[in-house]
């Protein structure tokens, strides 16, 4: 468990002090963790895991939701470049079946596991670490808004977002008429309209409140 004031010392910026210490505590390359994707009615959750190399860390890196999409893009490319990446994702149907916290953290060890070098422990932004980690002798620690303190989780927000937005305009291309290229499966008005006139497509999570309730209304005599 981290003390909450650990890092009291450091500046709202993310770097890789706190990276760092914990791979000179643990004695290995650390990981940083991020999801994309808990909160929309629709597409899945997407995870990245991300492990720095000794390259210079791309100019502007920081928390992926304080950045315009001409930055994130950008640095996509520079983290997928120079970094050691993996992403993972997990269903609307896998969200509906296991609920999202699960699901979530399903993808996130699917994430860790993928990478080409083993990390012994990852860092992860929020407050749940995946519990199956433990199981592969990996160690984790969660950090709250760790997307603007610590380096690898800001750059793996920056991979699950560019890579979930790239995901949910392809869909759009498939589910047309949805909106998914504007609100990659939020929920906005226009989201809302386009499920009354269209209905839930397969991406919709169907446990999710505002769909459950249209297809128990579609569903009802």
């Amino acid at each position: 468990m981290t003390s909450p004031d650990l890092f009291a010392d450091l500046p709202a910026a993310c770097d890789r002090r706190i990276e760092a210490d914990f791979a000179r505590r643990w004695k290995g390359p650390v990981a940083g963790v991020d999801e994309v994707g808990r909160g929309p009615w629709a597409g899945p959750v997407v995870t990245a895991a991300v492990i720095l190399t000794d390259a210079p860390l791309p100019e502007g890196l920081n928390d992926s939701k304080k950045l315009k999409p001409a930055a994130r893009e950008a640095l996509f490319e520079a983290i997928c470049r120079d970094h050691i990446v993996a992403v993972a994702s997990a269903s609307a149907p896998r969200i509906d079946a296991m609920n999202i916290l699960a699901a979530n953290l399903w993808a996130m060890t699917r994430a860790v596991q993928a990478l080409a070098e083993r990390p012994v422990g990852v860092l992860v932004d929020g407050r749940d670490v995946p519990p199956t980690l433990a199981a592969l002798g990996i160690r984790g620690s969660a950090i709250v808004k760790g997307d603007g303190k610590v380096a690898a989780i800001a750059a793996a927000s920056i991979v699950a977002k560019v890579t979930r937005d790239r995901m949910m305009a392809e869909m759009a291309a498939i589910y047309p008429g949805y909106g998914f290229e504007g609100h990659v499966g939020y929920g906005t008005p226009a989201h809302a309209r386009a499920l009354q006139a269209l209905g839930p497509c397969p991406l919709h999570r169907k446990s999710f409140k505002p769909i459950r309730a249209l297809l128990d209304g579609v569903d009802s005599p």
